[in-house]
């Protein structure tokens, strides 16, 4: 073959890799998520997940789209921001109507303050109108009032941002916390099943896709030389994800009694 038809067959053939590794950064985040909220559905038992992991990435993920204004990198990183903050709030959605579902307590718990029409409270809440009580942070009865408080979030970082943008050292800093943030991501499960001494509830299926995917995107980050923040945060969460595979072996070769909760049952629920 000529090299000229040679490079007419390689040229389509880069560009057909190059389209399938940003497709893969933009939706190959969200997949690990597919069987976990699946079970979550079918069982109607989200205990085994963490909704903090929810939590994590959805303050990852808005302070990389942050940082894209002080810094343009790749827009399927950007995109992949995105995708994964509306499945984020999709899978809390989700764990929020099953555990009110299951929960004996029916106690309203917010974000902001309840509505005095709320029928559960029978008098005006005599508290201040943001709820930051430690023991329920995150752990509220509606889907709206993490919304609003992801919004809030959204929009204090938002003006700060704007305020800082031509300071490159916030911007740099912003983008290290964006990605140091995400790469803390198992962090939160791996707490969990350290707590419960066991792994049972969560899909290993979502742990082998973190670990797998987050590989791929740490290799992604170092070819394509993105910001170095990535590439260093991106090493650290496989790190964690590797811990996380321990811990399933561990429990599932060696069980270990779970830890007792019944003082504070609400207080220490990942959910």
């Amino acid at each position: 073959m000529e090299p000229g038809g040679l490079e007419w067959l390689l040229v389509p053939m880069q560009q057909l890799v190059s389209w399938g590794a940003a497709g893969a950064m933009v939706f190959g985040g969200v997949v690990p998520y597919i069987p976990q909220y699946r079970d979550i559905r079918r069982t109607q038992n989200a205990e085994g997940f963490s909704t903090y992991v929810c939590l994590v990435l959805l303050v990852a993920n808005i302070l990389r789209i942050l940082f894209w204004f002080g810094r343009r990198f790749e827009s399927p990183l950007l995109w992949q921001s995105i995708i994964m903050i509306i499945t984020m709030l999709l899978m809390l959605k989700l764990c929020t109507e099953v555990r009110v579902s299951n929960e004996l307590n029916v106690k309203r718990r917010s974000f902001a303050a309840a509505d005095s029409k709320d029928e559960e409270i029978k008098a005006p809440p005599k508290r201040s109108y943001l709820d930051f009580d430690l023991n329920y942070f995150w752990h509220w009865s509606k889907f709206t009032d993490y919304l609003q408080c992801v919004l809030t979030f959204t929009g204090v970082t938002g003006y700060i941002t704007y305020l800082w943008l031509d300071s490159s050292f916030f911007v740099e800093t912003l983008g290290f916390l964006a990605v140091f943030t995400e790469a803390m991501l198992g962090v939160p499960q791996l707490y969990r099943n350290y707590q419960n001494r066991s792994t049972e509830g969560m899909s290993i299926k979502m742990v082998l896709m973190w670990s797998s995917g987050d590989t791929f995107k740490t290799v992604y980050f170092f070819l394509n030389q993105a910001p170095f923040q990535f590439s260093i945060c991106g090493l650290l969460q496989v790190f964690v994800d590797i811990a996380i595979l321990l811990q399933v072996y561990l429990y599932s070769h060696y069980p270990q009694k779970p830890v007792s909760h019944t003082a504070h049952p609400t207080s220490t629920k990942a959910l």
